[in-house]
């Protein structure tokens, strides 16, 4: 399209300034070199995070394992990756609305563009306040969390877990989570003299398995939550130009479309992120 669009154009007026090579504003241009410097960002990211999973694939966390809890059905729910899921499907409708506020602007329809633009930030204000409960959760842990030793030895505390931990009762078994044979009684108590008990996950412990499969949830997951977090604010900024009347007054609704490419960029690599970290 850039190509045939600038065959129309002479040469003097395609290398002499004043307009765009590629018939395009320079406002999308700028957008499209800014996606594309973030993009290589995020890939680079990604592709240290999948090499790191392969490298420790025999202690690697299984994210169905970890990500199990839903909002309102308690501690012991075990749904794997449904509320990442839903989180998910709620970006993704986001990008939806988006599309339609873009194409609302085409028509130069002012209120189709305000509402389809305010669904979007709500979308992403779900999203964002998802994740906020979904780390709070993760760095929170379990109940009972797991029990660990100078050498990285980690059990999980099997029958009478909070007699153990005031008593060290005799009717305990310590079950070994790289599949050595399981300690009960006294035997399980003496051990977990020396042992320290490790509740959730930050950027020193995890409860959940390698040290690793912390420290990439929380870069990888938190820089792609703070671009969702500058889009809303970015969104917020240009719906209340629409409610203005500034963009109609102009005669178009560019600015809605430069911000719709960088939600869409925001949706497509939390896709990424989803099937990387969370599914593979």
């Amino acid at each position: 399209m850039a190509g045939e669009a600038s065959k129309d154009i002479s040469t003097a007026e395609l290398w002499g300034g004043g307009r765009s090579p590629f018939s395009i504003s320079y406002g999308k241009m700028y957008m499209w070199f800014f996606l594309v410097s973030d993009a290589l960002t995020f890939s680079a990211l990604l592709t240290s995070l999948g090499v790191m999973r392969h490298k420790y694939s025999d202690v690697w966390p299984d994210s169905s394992h970890v990500f199990h809890a839903f909002p309102f059905t308690g501690p012991e729910a075990n749904l794997p990756l449904l509320y990442v899921a839903l989180m998910t499907f709620i970006l993704i409708v986001s990008s939806v609305t988006m599309v339609l506020a873009v194409e609302a602007g085409h028509r130069m329809d002012q209120k189709a563009v305000f509402k389809w633009l305010a669904l979007t930030v709500v979308g992403g204000l779900f999203f964002l306040l998802s994740q906020v409960w979904e780390w709070s959760h993760f760095i929170h842990g379990t109940e009972h969390g797991v029990w660990e030793w100078a050498d990285g030895t980690r059990a999980n505390l099997v029958d009478g877990a909070d007699k153990l931990v005031a008593t060290f009762a005799d009717g305990v078994t310590l079950t070994f989570l790289d599949g050595r044979e399981s300690l009960t009684g006294a035997a399980a108590a003496a051990m977990l003299e020396s042992a320290t008990q490790v509740f959730g996950a930050n950027l020193h412990v995890n409860e959940y398995g390698h040290q690793l499969y912390a420290d990439f949830f929380f870069f990888v997951t938190g820089f792609h939550g703070f671009h969702v977090f500058s889009g809303v604010v970015i969104n917020l900024i240009i719906l209340i130009g629409v409610k203005k009347g500034i963009y109609h007054k102009r005669g178009h609704y560019e600015m809605v479309e430069k911000t719709g490419l960088y939600w869409h960029f925001v949706d497509l690599v939390w896709v990424f992120v989803f099937t990387i970290y969370y599914l593979l």
